[in-house]
Formats: structure tokens, C-alpha cells, sequence
């Protein structure tokens, strides 16, 4: 089991709603431990996403992300129980659904792999602490060994009035790709997201010099 170090970077998910408060939970680095979630964890899972996430997943979902190998299910677990999770996978990027098409030039990259951050979520009382942070480098990490060197990007989907899950995946150097009108469905009502992406083994966006000015153009459209 990979330990816990330390880290005063806040935590967030894509989905998760905004915690003010910092608790100081953790004793020793050895109070935390990361682990791979498996099928004795779905109950446990389902719970904490419920509580976590304004989206409802389907059950086949929970069952996938706990015994499907091709997902990176990292758990964060404290005195046995899971207090944070992070779900992820790593595809081909002819996979890439068409509103996220964009992300890396077809041309160039048509042989590469992309990784996709489905959830990132950390209990309440477990929030600032670092643990989002350690479970998001142990991913990258993951996507970055020598044998992964044809993964050029990971990228997220992120609802737009989640400030703080915002402030996070960008202090982790995650840019602003695109925004998605009514790409959420959340209690019966449409909500816009963005995609945010972070280029990695070499990897670049497809508009080369233009993608900082739509990036800005993106965030000014939203603050003003």
C-alpha cells in the first residue's frame, strides 16, 4: 500500500460541493493508505458517492468501477474505511466521446492513449488535507511510467459553478478546454460544465499558439 505524506493542498472532485473547514484527522503518515478498491467495497462506494455527488449513477456502474480492471479505482482509506476515492481510466483516444474530440489533433496522436478522471471525492470531515492531492498523484504517476508514454492527456468534466474543484485541478496545472452547455443533469435541472485537460508525456493541444487565448476568452465569458 502506497502511505500518506503530508500536503496542505486542498481537495475536490469534480462533482463535489465546496467544504470550508479544515480538521486535523491524522496523526501519523501511516494513518492513510491508498488501496484498489475490489467488490467487497460497492455498498461502502455507493454510499459515499450518494453522499458526495449530486449525479446518479447507475447501479452496473458501481459494480464496474469495483471489479473491472481497466478502471484505476484508488481508494484512500483511514482506520478501514474508504474516506476518499478516485475513479479512472485509461483509453484509446479514438474512444474520446465527440464533445471532448478536440482535445489532442487526430493526426498527430491517432495510435495514442488518453486518461479520463470519472470522480474525485474526499469526506467532509477528511477535506484540506492533501488526500485529493494523493490520490490524483498517484494516478498521474501511474499514467506517466515508462510503459504509458502514449498517454498524452487527462482530461475531466467539471460542473462550471464548482469553484473550488476549479481551483484545484488548475493549481494541479489542469487547463481549461471547453465548455458544455446542459451537459449535467442535476435534481431534473441542465447544468453547464467545462472540460479541463492536462497534457502529459509530451503531449499538446491542437491549436498550438490560439489555445491560451480561447482559454481566456473561455474563463472571461464566465466571470463577467
Amino acid at each position: 500500500m502506497l502511505r500518506y505524506s503530508n500536503s496542505k493542498d486542498s481537495n475536490r472532485d469534480n462533482h463535489d460541493t465546496t467544504s470550508s473547514y479544515f480538521s486535523p484527522l491524522f496523526t501519523s503518515a501511516a494513518d492513510l493508505q491508498l488501496r484498489f478498491l475490489c467488490p467487497s467495497d460497492l455498498d461502502q462506494v455507493k454510499e459515499l458517492c450518494k453522499e458526495w455527488f449530486p449525479i446518479q449513477y447507475p447501479e452496473a456502474w458501481y459494480r464496474d468501477i469495483t471489479s473491472d480492471p481497466r478502471f484505476y479505482s484508488l481508494a484512500a482509506v483511514y482506520q478501514s474505511k474508504l474516506v476518499g476515492l478516485l475513479i479512472a481510466e485509461v483509453k484509446q483516444s479514438d474512444a474520446i466521446n465527440k464533445e471532448d474530440k478536440g482535445i489532442l489533433d487526430g493526426r498527430m496522436y491517432s495510435n495514442c492513449t488518453v486518461g479520463y478522471i470519472l470522480s474525485l471525492g474526499v469526506c467532509s470531515s477528511f477535506r484540506r488535507q492533501g488526500v485529493a492531492s494523493l490520490l490524483l498523484d498517484s494516478f498521474l504517476n501511474h499514467v506517466t511510467q515508462s510503459e504509458n508514454q502514449t498517454c498524452k492527456a487527462i482530461y475531466l468534466h467539471v460542473l462550471t459553478m464548482n469553484s473550488a474543484a476549479i481551483r484545484f485541478y488548475e493549481k494541479h496545472y489542469f487547463r481549461l478546454h471547453s465548455f458544455l452547455p446542459y451537459y449535467y443533469s442535476v435534481d431534473g435541472k441542465c447544468k453547464d460544465g467545462f472540460t479541463y485537460v492536462l497534457y502529459i508525456n509530451g503531449g499538446h493541444p491542437p491549436w498550438g499558439l490560439l489555445y491560451p487565448f480561447l482559454e481566456t476568452i473561455l474563463k472571461y465569458s464566465f466571470i463577467h
